[in-house]
């Protein structure tokens, strides 16, 4: 029996999809959930998976097509041991010293999916081929056992996602061209919009962050054992003094809806995660109800979707303010771009150790340069220096967090 294979039901905000990469060849037995395909939309990666046992028969959306919700992908036969050519019979005679062939006519023998394809690609005859598997059926083996080694390695058993042969430019220099995925494509234009359409500035500060530092190594593995091994990092702190600033200065925390301003009364942080895709942008939902630990904990979850390409795109949508950590990567100092409709953005940096001014005396202490972009048309230059220089006080005394103050 054979069946649709069709694009799941793509969320509202996504329109259509890409078919990104195909895991499994025309003529390939699978079994039940088996990874497909996977189809690339402007947020996320979706996983189609076999719907039974079966064989992959036909593909109707080679990689690069586009898709929409629910449109068939592909062909499904149920069943692959009962799938035998279409249109063609066969009388099959057994024979103790000569094992099993098949004595035909004018019509082909029994073949496996994949048996077939491979007969096709490398012009053979069937009737030249003697088939080893169930009830005399050739299988993807016994062709491969009837070509020669040379003609073997010939064979073409790609899938429709194989990449661009490397190419010569016209000056003899190696060049490869690929497609940008559609998450780069989708990021870079609003990135684009975010510059042309907004009144971005950027503010900067520094922060010691020894205080954070010493709070780190004091109570670092009293914190993992309590707390089922999440580890205590930076980015919580960061996150509970932005939520605190943001109750301050609640401009911050809003976004612009055409000629409307729209004050959140909760605070949604994004925390932007890199990912071999690209950028992606997942938000801690209602994060003022949240802990140190369960920021921890559900950041480590984010980047281990994010890498795996698992994130939902309930997990990317929404989002009040973000915070992006180039200092992972040892940038010492950026002009973050806006996340429209956010009206702010805030960059931490590399932790290094410079000669300060403390008390009158000079010592080296570990300062980390931030940096607030923010719209100007919705905040005023005051209220964003003011806004950073509430996250630098909070992490440079964490006891005004417990204290709020």
């Amino acid at each position: 029996m054979t069946t649709e294979i069709k694009a799941p039901q793509l969320p509202e905000s996504v329109p259509d999809g890409t078919i990104a990469t195909w895991y499994k060849n025309v003529g390939e037995t699978v079994s039940r959930d088996d990874l497909l395909v996977d189809i690339e939309t402007d947020k996320v990666v979706i996983e189609v998976v076999a719907p039974d046992d079966g064989v992959l028969a036909e593909i109707l959306k080679a990689s690069g097509d586009t898709i929409t919700s629910n449109e068939a992908i592909a062909k499904f036969s149920v069943g692959a041991d009962d799938i035998i050519s279409e249109g063609t019979t066969s009388h099959v005679d057994v024979n103790s010293n000569e094992g099993v062939s098949f004595t035909m006519s004018d019509v082909s023998a029994a073949l496996s999916p994949a048996a077939r394809k491979l007969i096709d690609e490398n012009n053979l005859e069937v009737r030249d081929i003697t088939g080893t598997g169930k009830d005399g059926r050739i299988t993807k083996e016994d062709v491969l056992q009837h070509i020669s080694a040379d003609e073997a390695a010939d064979i073409k058993v790609t899938n429709h996602s194989s990449p661009q042969p490397v190419a010569i430019n016209s000056e003899g220099r190696v060049e490869e061209r690929v497609p940008m995925s559609r998450l780069r494509a989708k990021v870079a234009e609003r990135l684009l919009t975010a510059t042309q359409t907004t009144a971005m500035l950027t503010t900067f500060n520094e922060v010691d962050m020894q205080p954070v530092m010493d709070i780190r190594a004091r109570y670092k593995e009293e914190f993992e054992k309590a707390h089922d091994g999440v580890r205590l990092g930076f980015m919580s702190f960061f996150v509970r003094a932005s939520i605190e600033a943001l109750k301050r200065f609640p401009a911050v925390n809003a976004s612009i809806d055409g000629n409307d301003i729209v004050y959140h009364g909760y605070q949604d942080i994004g925390v932007a995660v890199s990912s071999p895709r690209g950028l992606v942008v997942p938000v801690l939902r209602n994060a003022d109800n949240m802990g140190l630990a369960g920021i921890e904990k559900e950041i480590r979850s984010y980047g281990e979707k994010a890498r795996d390409g698992k994130l939902a795109i309930e997990e990317m949508t929404g989002g009040t303010f973000t915070i992006s950590n180039g200092g992972v990567f040892g940038s010492l100092l950026s002009t973050p771009i806006l996340n429209p409709p956010q009206t702010a953005i805030l960059g931490m940096h590399k932790i290094q150790d410079r000669p300060m001014a403390v008390n009158g005396k000079a010592e080296v202490r570990p300062m980390m340069y931030l940096a607030l972009s923010y719209d100007h048309r919705m905040i005023d230059g005051k209220e964003a220096v003011q806004f950073l220089v509430t996250i630098k006080d909070l992490l440079e005394d964490p006891t005004r967090l417990i204290l709020e103050i």
